[in-house]
This record gives C-alpha cells, structure tokens and sequence, in this order.
C-alpha cells in the first residue's frame, strides 16, 4: 500500500508488542526517535538522536567482509580478523548494514507513516479488548516529533483505542496542547528534583519540566508519574521527598510507579558507538521495595514497582 501524499511521516526505531509495563492492559508501544535530555543513565540511548543511525554488534559479526566490499568510502575493513570502522567519517548511506549478513551492522531507526505504524498496531486489537491495553507512543521523547505523535495518537483514538504518551515533559505547552484531547494517559517521568543537578545531569531546566507537568494536570489529564531510581544519582532522601510533595500537590494523578535503573544502555551506547563509562548500578528489589514502603508512609497510596 503506498502513502498518500503529504502523509505525516516519522522517524521510529521500535515497535514492541504485548508490552504490559507501558500502560493498562497489554499494549504495543512504538518509540520514536530524538530527545533534548543527555541522561548518563538512558537506557534507551538509541532514541536520543532525531536520525537514523548506524550500530554495531561485533558478537554478531562473522568476518565476511562484505560491509567494506559495500562501503563506498571504504570505512570498513578486517585487520587481524578483528572489524574496524571509521565511524567519524561515515555519511550514513548504510550500504553496509544492507550488506551484512549476519546482522551486525544494523540501521537503527526507519522511516514510517502513521498509517504504517496503525497497522502494526492494530494487528493486535482482540488483545486491546480483552485486557482493557492499546497504544503507548514513546522515546526518546515523542514529542520531538510533535506532529508525528499527535497525528498517530489522534489515528489511534480514532481506531477505538486506549491511547497513552510516555514523556519527559521537555516540550512546549504548544505541542503538549497538540496531544491532550487524543491522550487518555501521561506517563510521566520525573528524574530529579534539585534544579542544580537536574539540570547538570540532563541538560535541561528543572523548572520546564514542572510547569509542564501542572500544565497537564489543570487540563484534567490523567497522570501516572514514572520515577526511576537511580543508586548514585537520585537515589536520595531529599529526592524521594520531592517525589512525595510533588505528588500530593497533583489532583489528576493515578499512581506513582518506581522504576529501577537497568544498565542495558550501556551496551547500546557501545553499539552506536558512545561513550559507555557510567558507573551507574541497578538498584536491589529490596532498595525498590523501600522506596515504596517509604511513599506508602508519606501518604501516596497507589504506588507500583516498574
């Protein structure tokens, strides 16, 4: 089926099916590419860059040789049986990636039309319909991709699905207006409450974050705040506090989910080939189970381990 023409295209680097931490009910969640946050600790490293991009897996690769027969500007090569790559200069043609035959070069992020992405989506409906699930549009953050997301959640909505948006509140009130009408459920991430170090660790103001988050809750959106807990960076009482005001301070919220850090963005950094150094480590079930237990204490009665 070919797109009309003018159709609102985006830029996508997952769709995952039967997901049942991206909302209610089982759902598919499609992430879509770029984010203003330069988070150490991201674990989907893949959708910081609005591109497409080139990774690579040396697990994966066999030695064929076929990546540097490919490349145009010869960027690839087998020395000692060991793949170099002159990732500094590529241009991203990824003649490579097609190349490859074991998949160790691969293209992350594809171009898609909303159209293209509802009918993923909707392969699953029966499952929407039994579980009470549908949609999750995330990140990156989506709404770097402000017409893309709004259009694909509108489509959605119409189609008769529950529709959700996972956002780090880094967008104007502009492209948030752009999506409330056609969103049943923010999934809202709040990372770090002192300004100094929010703004030092993300590279975004603190302030922008929170006035976006009240902005939605005077528009009565329902609000779910995803807080993820990171040993070494935010896991504070100080934070925890902050958590615990912020929340009570907001009447359309649902639930407060506390969400572990998981070092699983280090090796995708490593693929796209970033800076893999954070020392980052992933909190026990048991500091998880505290931090609850310390939120249940201070009044949030809905809170969920992610």
């Amino acid at each position: 089926m070919t797109d009309a023409p003018g159709e609102v295209r985006g830029i996508v680097f997952d769709i995952q099916r039967m997901c049942i931490h991206d909302g209610p009910g089982i759902r598919t969640t499609v992430f879509l590419k770029g984010c203003p946050l330069e988070c150490p600790w991201c674990h989907n490293p893949e959708g910081r860059s609005p591109h497409r991009e080139l990774a690579y897996s040396s697990a994966l690769c066999i030695g064929c040789n076929a990546c540097a027969r490919a490349c145009p500007n010869r960027l690839h090569a087998l020395e000692n049986g060991i793949h170099r790559f002159q990732r500094d200069t590529c241009r991203a043609c990824f003649a490579c990636a097609e190349a490859c035959p074991s998949g160790a070069l691969e293209i992350v992020g594809r171009e898609m039309s909303v159209e293209a992405v509802m009918q993923e989506v909707l392969r699953d409906h029966v499952f929407y319909e039994t579980s009470n699930g549908g949609i999750t549009v995330s990140g990156g953050e989506p709404l770097e991709q402000p017409e893309f997301a709004a259009s694909l959640l509108h489509a959605a909505k119409a189609a008769g699905l529950h529709t959700a948006l996972e956002t780090s509140g880094c967008a104007t009130h502009e492209r948030m207006a752009a999506v409330v009408s056609a969103t049943d459920l923010f999934l809202f991430d709040y990372k770090e409450t002192d300004p100094e170090r929010h703004l030092r660790t993300t590279g975004y103001a603190h302030a922008r974050v929170i006035d976006n988050l009240r902005y939605l809750d005077a528009q009565g959106a329902a609000i779910v705040l995803r807080c993820p807990i990171i040993p070494g960076a935010n896991l504070r009482d100080d934070h925890l506090e902050g958590i615990a005001d912020l929340a009570h301070s907001l009447q359309h919220l649902q639930e407060v989910h506390v969400m572990g850090y998981h070092p699983l963005g280090q090796s995708k950094r490593q693929r796209l080939g970033a800076d893999a150094t954070a020392t980052y480590r992933a909190p026990s079930r048991d500091e998880l189970k505290q931090v609850a237990q310390w939120l249940r204490a201070h009044g949030i009665e809905h809170v969920n381990i992610d």
